[in-house]
Formats: C-alpha cells, sequence, structure tokens
C-alpha cells in the first residue's frame, strides 16, 4: 500500500495567516467582528492555475476543492484549471442534498470524458444547518445522511449502463440512466464521525476521509468502519486531511497563531460551536479554544482549528519529522494524504521538495516526480544549474 498525496485549493482565497478568508459570524454574513488582514490572495483561475500546476509538477496526485458560500464552486472551477493541467487529478466536493443523484452522476460522466479521467468525488453531506437552509436544505443531521445513502445509490446505479429504478424515501427514480458512464468511474471519498454517518461510509465511499487526529483516534476510527465495511462485504480504503508547516515550522506556527487577537477566536470558537458536526466537535474538542498546549501529539498542532471549521490540524516540524507522522498513520492504514498550508502556492513547494523525497527514500511512494532542473546542462565548468548558467544554491534545514 503506498502514500498517495493529495494538495487542496483554496477556492475562497488564500494569504499568510489563518484569518483573511472566512466569515464566522452572524450565519457568515457579518465581518464586523473579524480583524482586517492585508495580503489576500482572490482565488482568480491565475491565481488558482499557479496551484495547479505547481502540485502536479510537484507530485501530488490530485487537489481538494472545497464546497459552500464562501468558496468558488467546485465543478466550473476544476474543469477550467484542467485546461491548465495534464495528469493532476480534481477531488471535487459537493453537497448532494441540492443536486438530483442522475444529474451529478450524468456531470460525472460528462466531466471524465472532458478531462480524460481525472475527477474523484468529495460528498460532503453537511454539518451546519444554517449553510444548509442557504442551499434550501431543512433535513436534519440524521436525515441528511440518510439521504445520502440513497443518492450514492442512485448515483452507481445511473451508472450501471441500463436504467435504473430507486424508490426510497427521498429519492424516487424511475429509469435513471447515464448513456455513456464515466470512464473510470471516479473513486467517492466521504467523511463523517456519527453514528449516522458510519453506516453510509461502509456501504457506499471508495475512500473514508477523516480529519487529523492523534494516530490512537485515527486507528479507532479506521477500526470502526473497517467492521462496518466487512459487515457488508466490502474494503474501504482510508484517507486524512492535514494540514503541513514543514521548514522554521514551530516559528512559523507561532507568527500564526500571533497573529490571531482573542476577539477573533472567541467569534470563530462560538460560530463553530453551534455546528452540528460531530467531527467538527472532535476539532473543538481537541483545543477548547485555548491557545496553550496545541501540540496535542508529537508534531500535530491543534492551532489551525481555533479560527477554523473543517480540517484543524497541522503536521508541524521538519521533513523528516512530518514525515515520520505520515508514516505513523500509514502504519495504522492511512493511503490518502489531503494536505494544505498557508500560503497554498508557497507551502506545496516546501512539502514536495522536502518532505515527498524523505517519502520516497522510505519506499513509500510509487512514483517520485523528477526533478525540473533534470537534463539541464553543466554551463562553464559548474554543476548542473538554473537556466542561464546561474549556479543552484542549496540550502539546508527547511
Amino acid at each position: 500500500m503506498n502514500v498517495h498525496l493529495h494538495w487542496f485549493l483554496p477556492t475562497g482565497g488564500d494569504g499568510r495567516t489563518l484569518v483573511d478568508r472566512h466569515a464566522y459570524t452572524d450565519g457568515g454574513i457579518g465581518r464586523d467582528r473579524i480583524t482586517p488582514v492585508s495580503g489576500v490572495r482572490a482565488p482568480d483561475i491565475e491565481y488558482l492555475a499557479q496551484i495547479a500546476k505547481a502540485a502536479e509538477q510537484l507530485g501530488f496526485e490530485a487537489v481538494l476543492t472545497p464546497t459552500g458560500t464562501w468558496c468558488e464552486d467546485a465543478w466550473l472551477t476544476t474543469v477550467a484549471l484542467a485546461q491548465h493541467t495534464e495528469r493532476l487529478k480534481f477531488l471535487v466536493a459537493f453537497r448532494p442534498g441540492v443536486i438530483s443523484p442522475v444529474l451529478a452522476a450524468q456531470m460525472a460522466a460528462t466531466y471524465q470524458r472532458i478531462t480524460r479521467g481525472r475527477l474523484l468525488l468529495n460528498v460532503v453531506t453537511g454539518g451546519d444547518s444554517t449553510e444548509q437552509r442557504r442551499f434550501g436544505d431543512h433535513l436534519d443531521h440524521d436525515r441528511r445522511y440518510a439521504r445520502t445513502a440513497e443518492f450514492l445509490s442512485v448515483v452507481r446505479g445511473a451508472w450501471s449502463g441500463r436504467p435504473f429504478d430507486f424508490d426510497g424515501e427521498h429519492y424516487q427514480v424511475e429509469g435513471g440512466l447515464t448513456a455513456l458512464p464515466p470512464d473510470p468511474l471516479p473513486d467517492i471519498f466521504f467523511g463523517g464521525s456519527s453514528a449516522a454517518a458510519g453506516p453510509v461510509a461502509a456501504a457506499h465511499a471508495d475512500v473514508y476521509l477523516t480529519w487529523g487526529e492523534p494516530p490512537a483516534a485515527v486507528e479507532e476510527k479506521i477500526d470502526w468502519i473497517r467492521g462496518l465495511a466487512e459487515e457488508q462485504g466490502r474494503t474501504v480504503r482510508f484517507g486524512i486531511r492535514l494540514h503541513t508547516i514543514s521548514r522554521e515550522a514551530w516559528a512559523t506556527a507561532d507568527r500564526l497563531l500571533g497573529d490571531l487577537d482573542p476577539e477573533t477566536i472567541a467569534a470563530a470558537q462560538q460560530a463553530l460551536g453551534r455546528s452540528e458536526s460531530v467531527g467538527q466537535q472532535r476539532m473543538l474538542a481537541l483545543h477548547r479554544g485555548s491557545r496553550e498546549k496545541l501540540e496535542i501529539s508529537p508534531n500535530l498542532w491543534a492551532g489551525v482549528g481555533l479560527v477554523r471549521g473543517g480540517a484543524g490540524t497541522a503536521l508541524v516540524g521538519s521533513h523528516k519529522e512530518v514525515a515520520d507522522r505520515i508514516e505513523e498513520y500509514h502504519a495504522l492504514g492511512v493511503e490518502h494524504f489531503v494536505l494544505s498550508g498557508y500560503p497554498h502556492l508557497e507551502e506545496a513547494y516546501w512539502f514536495g521538495e522536502g518532505v515527498t523525497p524523505e517519502l520516497a527514500a522510505r519506499g513509500l511512494l510509487s512514483t517520485v516526480p523528477a526533478s525540473p532542473l533534470l537534463g539541464v546542462p553543466a554551463a562553464n565548468g559548474r554543476p548542473a544549474s538554473a537556466p542561464g548558467g546561474a549556479p543552484l544554491l542549496v540550502a539546508g534545514g527547511r
């Protein structure tokens, strides 16, 4: 089992701090309690293309795009970025409650043909009722997961190549069909920590995705989902969503923490505390809104979760230490690592040029991206160098 590395597309904007992109109060409408910051990078197609191209060059297999009010539409953005890349896959997040499952099956099939098979799907059931109602979804938490199970049943039925009938509580479909099924069928990534989510993952997910908790908690989740899947005669693979800081790591983490004033943290915690997501509540429990003792496991830092919903932990340390932690999770059964960092363009290079070679040296990667300088001839008697004959300077400690 090899490690699969994926990166993140910040379609809600990017920057060098944790507080410059997301709204936290008044249902995400008012921003009066958020500290203004400078240096925000708009998620225009030119900037996102830089990140996508960097991820492809550095050997990441795919990039995850978020879904929701505060980011660009994932389907439209990524199909545009597919025209700027050649091999990179796109892990498209979407909410099943706001789209017909047969239409989603058709969209996925079209996407696969346009991109020549570069689609992965991240099904987001949704844990914030305010956000769900904004999109016209008024089901409660557990019924949303029940609907997701039906949704995925219909999607797979529509991909069968034959007319598919379904009569459920949430969907009634007669002759559902995707005339040309996607080839290959996109893997379905799915996450959820509640009792309602587990059976859905076991029955329908190809990859169960968890946020970055300490290894013992992740192992417990893996055993839970694996057991449920075995009861249904299925095998599920596992992934984890983490941020990374790999260079002068703890100094960078301290700087990110220093950018957060108490009012911003309090506003974020108040809003995030209203979430119905069990996974979100588990993230909050890792730090309980406090700046103290944020290293909750060796090299696992919970500071991101003070103000960011969803994935709230980062791997922090030297390249070797971050590789050690990835190897530790991998030993538990984690195969897919969906990573990110601030800013996403620079951090992709820090990880790709520092941690990826460490993982390759340990035999954890099936392929290793070639150096962009590979084949550049020597100039004026110097070693192989950057174009133009300038000497290649190699610095340690990144």
